[in-house]
């Protein structure tokens, strides 16, 4: 078995990254609720710009984010479910929320995500 190309290691460096960055932005995105006004736009605006930063990046790479919140919960999606036995044999199930995006590039999935289910309303 052949050591892996420097060019893969550094993507999956980035990949990393981007994943805690990604992260990242969302619990910053959460703590903003209790900010004044001012700061709560202050603090979207420098999010933004990360995400557009992260984004970029990404793309130069040929890779994107996909995010599954609130879409239909099937099997073969490219992400595990970390409260899946609490739905053994339940239908009708949602991504709930994406704790970890689903990393695609060209030429598919480069790393699967991880979710948290519920039953659809």
């Amino acid at each position: 078995m052949s050591d892996p190309s420097r060019e893969v290691i550094l993507t999956n460096a980035l990949v990393d990254v981007s994943i805690e960055g990604w992260r990242f932005l969302r619990a910053v995105e959460h703590a903003t609720s209790g900010l004044d006004a001012e700061q709560h736009r202050r603090t979207v605006s420098r999010c933004n710009y990360f995400r557009k930063k992260l984004t970029d990046t990404l793309t130069c790479l040929d890779l994107w984010f996909v995010t599954l919140d609130g879409t239909k919960y099937e099997s073969g999606v490219a992400a595990s479910a970390i409260n899946a036995e609490d739905f053994l044999g339940a239908e009708d199930l949602v991504v709930d929320q994406t704790i970890e995006p689903i990393v695609m590039g060209a030429s598919g999935v480069v790393r699967p995500g991880t979710v948290t289910l519920r039953r659809a309303v």
